[in-house]
């Protein structure tokens, strides 16, 4: 009789160290996991600076036929990481085949290694598209997609002069050697 005491006083004994072991281990990892984590590299946005903020936009030509207003908001997400523009419509009026419900969103990020800014754009009509990003001059900003891509080739530039700021929305198909305009618009920042 006294040997199964001792048996069980030592499995009991054995349990309380198991589960001290383990509330030592979950400790140890709560302090691992609660240590600073480093913080990712900081982005420059310094050439696309100008675009931040919100900004009204009236059309004012292109291929579209379309006659719309609204307002477009540039602004830095995930702790500066990516440079997003939403945008809104204000009212809308064109061709049957224009969507004046559209809405989009174009996140702008700094590929891997700091090589160039890059961005993707979509929207409602499901589209998607992946640009490059240049600054060919002081406030303004080209994104073109790559001509190797199936089916048209698109552009997009943003230009500020002085509190307005410019777009326009361009389309070379294939076999064009020229973009054409599709959608211009301006106006002040908000």
């Amino acid at each position: 009789m006294p040997q199964r005491g001792v048996q069980a006083q030592a499995a009991r004994s054995a349990a309380g160290g198991g589960v001290k072991l383990l509330l030592l281990g979950a400790l140890a990892l709560g302090i691992l996991g609660a240590q600073e984590r480093p913080a990712a590299p900081k982005v420059s946005w310094g050439p696309l600076e100008f675009l931040i903020g919100s900004w009204e936009a009236k059309t004012r030509g292109g291929s579209a036929g379309a006659d719309s207003s609204g307002t477009y908001t540039f602004r830095l997400e995930l702790r500066g990481q990516v440079l997003a523009r939403h945008s809104s419509s204000a009212g809308c009026k064109g061709p049957v085949d224009f969507d004046c419900e559209h809405s989009d969103l174009l996140y702008v990020y700094l590929a891997a290694g700091g090589s160039p800014y890059r961005a993707v754009y979509f929207d409602n009509e499901g589209h998607v598209i992946y640009y490059d990003v240049s600054i060919p001059a002081p406030l303004t900003a080209v994104f073109l997609s790559k001509a190797s891509e199936p089916g048209p080739q698109f552009r997009l530039t943003y230009e500020r002069k002085g509190s307005t700021m410019s777009g326009r929305f361009e389309i070379r198909m294939p076999g064009q050697a020229e973009f054409r305009p599709y959608l211009e618009w301006s106006g002040g920042k908000k």
